[in-house]
């Protein structure tokens, strides 16, 4: 589908084949488009840095999970997030593995980084998407409030944990973890 032919609310199935033949990131909401602006070197580098904890955790724990960034959720009928970051269980993608990169099964664990235009998405949206989809554990890293917020689902609703300065975080996805909010929000300070 292109973008010429975009008049009417999207199904999620268009929104699969969606493509404006350019590089152009989007989620769906509510059957509309929305433009996801591209991430600061900061935020690609708190990214990072995440992931590359997690993968470790997977790996020490031989885990049939998957770290993934950027993929996508699909969290109603009209809906689907683009994730920071995600796990997932390897074997719920099988079948989807040439196809786009938007799970239709809740992973183990979402992580948010929140950006200046992101606030209300993060802490708000897709704190009740993720929720409604029963995402266990959910994480808003926020730089701009120097905080990390843990939410782990409790009888369909999220009970947070903030995180600050030398904190370890606790994740119970993750439970030997060894990240501190400060580790997670200095590491784009590329001092040399």
């Amino acid at each position: 589908m292109t973008a010429k032919t975009v008049g009417k609310l999207l199904t999620f199935q268009d929104y699969l084949s969606y493509d404006d033949e350019t590089n152009n990131r989007y989620e769906l909401v509510n059957g509309k488009l929305e433009a996801m602006n591209p991430p600061t070197f900061r935020h690609i580098l708190i990214a990072k840095l995440i992931e590359q904890a997690f993968d470790q955790e997977i790996s020490r724990l031989k885990l049939p999970w998957i770290c993934l960034k950027e993929s996508g959720i699909r969290t109603g009928w009209r809906k689907s997030r683009l994730t920071d970051i995600s796990v997932i269980k390897a074997n719920d993608i099988q079948g989807f593995i040439d196809k786009s990169a938007v799970s239709q099964i809740p992973p183990l664990l979402a992580v948010e980084i929140v950006s200046p235009e992101s606030i209300k998405r993060d802490y708000r949206y897709k704190r009740s998407e993720y929720a409604a989809l029963e995402i266990p554990e959910y994480w808003i890293v926020d730089p701009q409030e120097n905080k990390v917020t843990v939410l782990l689902l409790d009888e369909g609703l999220y009970e947070e944990t903030v995180f600050t300065e030398e904190e370890k975080i606790i994740s119970v996805t993750f439970s030997k973890l060894n990240l501190t909010v400060k580790g997670i929000l200095t590491v784009g300070n590329l001092e040399t």
